[in-house]
């Protein structure tokens, strides 16, 4: 679980650090911004609790990453899908939405393996 633990610090700090990049004198708003702040928060939060691992540690993880791909959903096909309506800010749009894909993969992943990993010490 370490592991998982630290890839979600990475995808937390990348998410956080890249929208910070992405919006820096670009005028978008800032609510743009800060849910990008706040889904890496709790990414990080809930590394941070699992190092005790809990049920209840277990499934803010779980929700942390869901509420990553949940987010990363919606701006990820938005992209694909609608990209006229899209500010990449200070990004090119294609790295930006290859970008935002792999977070949105990534997410994804960690969800399924955060609700599927066996808990420390082998007892469900």
């Amino acid at each position: 679980m370490t592991w998982l633990r630290l890839w979600a610090v990475l995808l937390a700090l990348s998410l956080m650090i890249g929208e910070l990049w992405r919006s820096w004198g670009a005028g978008r708003e800032l609510a743009f911004v800060l849910d990008d702040q706040i889904m890496g928060a709790m990414l990080i939060a809930s590394a941070w609790i699992m190092r005790r691992d809990t049920h209840r540690n277990r499934a803010f993880f779980a929700a942390a990453w869901g509420v990553n791909a949940g987010m990363l959903y919606g701006s990820f096909f938005g992209k694909v899908f609608s990209p006229e309506d899209t500010n990449a800010g200070n990004w090119d749009l294609g790295v930006l939405t290859i970008l935002v894909g792999l977070a949105f993969a990534t997410s994804l992943i960690g969800m399924i393996l955060s609700i599927t990993l066996p808990r420390a010490g082998g007892s469900e």
